[in-house]
């Protein structure tokens, strides 16, 4: 039986911390990382009892950490950093080792965007190959919602856990950078190559520009060398320009700028997280853009994946999804989004609750009398009926289901 959730624990070479005291001073840790690796080979994470094992990594810079040993994600603590869904729940099952490589160093990310460029040479050692699917059709190189969806997943920013607190800006940006110090994405720093906005206060204003300044002086042509770069935020608004539109960031003043053809793709592609009605619910809007910097210093957004969320940061596939989401909240359970990545045929659940042993499933109803909907529809119906796990069903032309769990006596209302 798991103890009453609280700060993750971890046991070093006969030494209990809490994870983010081991992050925070992992230099100041480096003699217990080393001593564990050594003698135990292992770290242990005391969600649970008994206590579950975690890899030991150690980056080309020295830096230690820890990570879920693989296959074992799904015996944590629901609330745990190191909980994951089981197999067949990610949009990550679809990709090779070569676009996700996990070793010792960390994390290796290939991904589809190159980021260099020559004026002789259209792609360089950071560029993915033409061919994405090897024979076995799993995906050689990452798309960039599939990058976003992964640092989502990584972050355990798809999860959502009653005794956790309710996510801000900030738990996104530590959980990020934590994930960005770990990983390297076409053989460079991710800490280099992608900018997470900083959350704004008015002692850090100065401090978030000149940040930014680093970040884009280094962007646009050197010789014959053009740079680019990736830049995570939350966008708060969209403005007309004579050449496009303006992507305005919460948490920053600086816009990006993008031409309307762009714009136009982006909002055929990513409809539900650029559509009127989300907003009418609180959802947010998080976008990865691929960026480069003009002559004049502005910073050109050349290419984007956008995402929808609630409030609260849960992605969130539709409008209906948020309202689901957000009533799950109200009513204490925990769950997770499983996450499609760059995957649209994926058969995924809209939402797997992870307070009930096994697992049960939500999902949302939105569409009628569209064929290819009303068979995945079925197909899920038979995965779920398998699995043997409970189904919540939500048609949403019909009041929302019982949602509170069979053994919360506590009756549905706003979160804590």
């Amino acid at each position: 039986m798991a103890p009453t959730p609280g700060p993750a624990l971890i046991q070093l070479a006969g030494r209990t911390v809490q994870l983010a005291w081991l992050r925070e001073h992992s230099t100041q840790a480096a003699p217990l990382f080393t001593r564990a690796r050594a003698e135990v080979g292992h770290a242990w994470c005391l969600c649970r009892r008994p206590a579950l094992r975690l890899v030991i990594r150690c980056t080309r810079a020295g830096r230690y950490h820890v990570a879920g040993w693989p296959g074992e994600g799904e015996q944590h603590d629901p609330s745990c950093p190191f909980h994951k869904l089981g197999p067949g729940l990610s949009g990550r099952d679809r990709y090779s080792t070569q676009a996700i490589r996990e070793t010792d160093d960390g994390v290796s990310i290939r991904l589809t965007t190159p980021l260099t460029s020559t004026l002789t040479q259209p792609e360089t050692l950071d560029a993915a190959p033409q061919e994405t699917d090897d024979e076995a059709g799993s995906r050689r190189s990452v798309g960039l919602l599939g990058l976003l969806h992964w640092l989502w997943e990584q972050g355990r920013l798809n999860s959502w856990h009653p005794q956790t607190g309710r996510p801000t800006w900030r738990t996104c940006h530590a959980r990020l950078h934590q994930q960005l110090r770990e990983t390297t994405i076409n053989g460079r720093g991710a800490d280099e190559t992608l900018y997470v906005v900083p959350p704004f206060t008015p002692a850090t204003a100065d401090a978030n520009t000149a940040a930014l300044d680093a970040f884009r002086t280094p962007l646009g042509r050197h010789g014959t060398t053009e740079r680019r770069a990736l830049l995570l935020g939350q966008i708060k608004e969209v403005t007309p320009t004579p050449y496009g539109v303006a992507y305005r960031l919460a948490h920053q003043r600086t816009p990006l700028y993008a031409r309307a053809a762009l714009h136009a793709r982006a909002t055929r592609s990513y409809r539900h997280a650029f559509g009127k009605t989300a907003a009418e619910h609180g959802a947010r809007r998080i976008a990865l853009f691929v960026v480069e910097r003009s002559p004049k210093g502005h910073l050109i957004a050349a290419d984007l994946a956008a995402m929808l969320t609630t409030a609260t940061f849960v992605p969130a596939d539709s409008s209906h999804e948020v309202v689901m989401a957000d009533a799950l909240a109200a009513c204490r359970r925990a769950f997770t989004k499983p996450l499609r990545y760059d995957t649209a045929d994926a058969v995924l659940p809209d939402f797997v609750l992870t307070d009930v042993t096994p697992a049960a499933y939500v999902e949302v109803y939105g569409i009628h009398g569209r064929e290819t909907y009303d068979r995945r529809k079925a197909e899920k119906q038979a995965f779920y009926q398998r699995q043997g796990g409970q189904l919540i069903e939500w048609d949403v032309t019909q009041p929302l289901p019982e949602l509170a769990s069979p053994t919360c006596r506590r009756p549905c209302g706003p979160s804590d």
